[in-house]
């Protein structure tokens, strides 16, 4: 205790020179909850951003099919099993899907082309794309012969709203499949992949089309975010959990680039935070060494009179302790504040409004406020601090008392 308080009234002997090295710290660490939590916030709105898009949160599918996508891997009796899944989750964002492909030819051009049988009514509450149409209008709950197709796929073939195209592809048993269908929509996602390669038909065409019966290949889940996703999934586990046949897929499963893309996002920003702990790491090393070159003397009379190095070393130690946690609590603060008023109020920056309402997407996100937002970055700073404090301490270690008492 009486280290302690040695230490913290050590820290005041020069007051402009420990608040200037404090005001650092405490800016600091600021900047860097806000960063980190306005980072850790866009990591979140772009992987709902994508799993809205297409993919859903979750999917069930048939076993293997995720690693081998092959028409026959599909499962029976895939509405009834969306059906149920809705009522034992209370979710209406679950909707069934088939994956075919097909040539696709229009008057003057063919292309090969993605194939996606969708449930009208819910495909809206698991995909942004039925907000997306640019003309036309998305498939009716109905089973006309009707497609909707990518606005850069449209343009290849060169076809229009209420063009037909044939589709000639194989089913399911190995026949021939194929039927004609007419342009409903032309949506335009912003996703080159799906502009270019996707035509959606109704499900129950699909079925028929391509010789599936009652089965399907997937069904896609989609929560209101992570967490949700994390609530339902072990519900749906266990409601599939009689079917072996069946397997329930995560988004980092089905999205394996997407993950790996944003430890890569996250790992090139600590390179810049790495830049301004090592700044802050300086500061303290000045400070503190400044502070030990100053009371040379001094600690020269108090090893005569018989304290041991070590004792004296703590004391330096213990400065920047206090410091570095004086540092650590007003910039975490200072810091939840304002991750606090951007997570109630939004954050946005120019463009993105337009951006938003162009990709039907959100036209602001929200930073994190969670314990690794708050405490990762001051956490780094109190080490940097703490680090930076031993070469100071360890120069008591060297000093004699006799020389040191002569010192100016």
């Amino acid at each position: 205790m009486i280290l302690l308080r040695l230490a913290w009234r050590n820290l005041w002997r020069s007051p402009r020179r420990t608040l200037l090295t404090l005001g650092a710290m405490v800016f600091c660490n600021t900047i860097l909850v806000f960063m980190i939590g306005l980072q850790l916030g866009m990591y979140d709105l772009m992987i709902n951003n994508t799993l809205r898009a297409f993919s859903g949160n979750l999917q069930i599918q048939a076993t293997g099919y995720n690693e081998k996508p092959q028409m026959r891997r599909s499962f029976a009796d895939a509405t009834q099993l969306a059906q149920r899944v809705r009522d034992h989750i209370n979710l209406d964002s679950v909707s069934a899907r088939a994956t075919g492909f097909a040539l696709a030819s229009s008057q003057t051009r063919s292309y090969g082309v993605q194939v996606l049988g969708v449930q009208p009514a819910t495909e809206a509450l698991v995909s942004t794309l039925p907000g997306l149409i640019k003309q036309g209008s998305y498939l009716s709950p109905d089973d006309a012969q009707t497609a909707v197709v990518g606005s850069v796929f449209a343009r290849n073939i060169k076809v229009d709203i209420g063009d037909e195209l044939t589709l000639v592809g194989s089913g399911k048993d190995g026949s021939i499949a194929a039927t004609v269908v007419t342009v409903v929509g032309i949506f335009d996602s912003g996703i080159s992949e799906l502009d270019r390669n996707l035509l959606q038909m109704p499900l129950t065409v699909f079925q028929d089309v391509f010789s599936l019966g009652n089965d399907a290949h997937k069904i896609v889940i989609s929560a209101a975010n992570l967490d949700a996703a994390v609530k339902v999934e072990s519900e749906i586990s266990a409601l599939i959990a009689d079917h072996p046949d069946l397997t329930l897929l995560d988004w980092q499963t089905l999205n394996p680039g997407l993950q790996e893309a944003i430890q890569a996002d996250f790992s090139s920003a600590w390179f810049m935070y790495g830049v301004l702990i090592v700044l802050v790491g300086f500061s303290v090393l000045n400070t503190v060494l400044m502070s030990v070159l100053e009371r040379t003397r001094e600690f020269g009379i108090v090893l005569a009179l018989g304290l041991t190095p070590g004792r004296v070393g703590w004391v330096v130690m213990l400065e920047s302790l206090l410091m570095g946690l004086a540092g650590f609590s007003i910039g975490a603060a200072t810091g939840a504040a304002l991750n606090m008023y951007f997570a109630i109020n939004g954050f946005s920056y120019s463009g993105m409004q337009e951006m938003g309402a162009r990709f039907n997407l959100p036209a602001e996100f929200y930073p994190e406020v969670s314990l690794i937002a708050l405490t990762l970055g001051p956490g780094a700073i109190l080490i940097a601090t703490l680090l930076a404090a031993i070469y100071p301490a360890l120069r008591i270690r060297g000093l004699q008392p006799v020389e040191a008492m002569r010192a100016v």
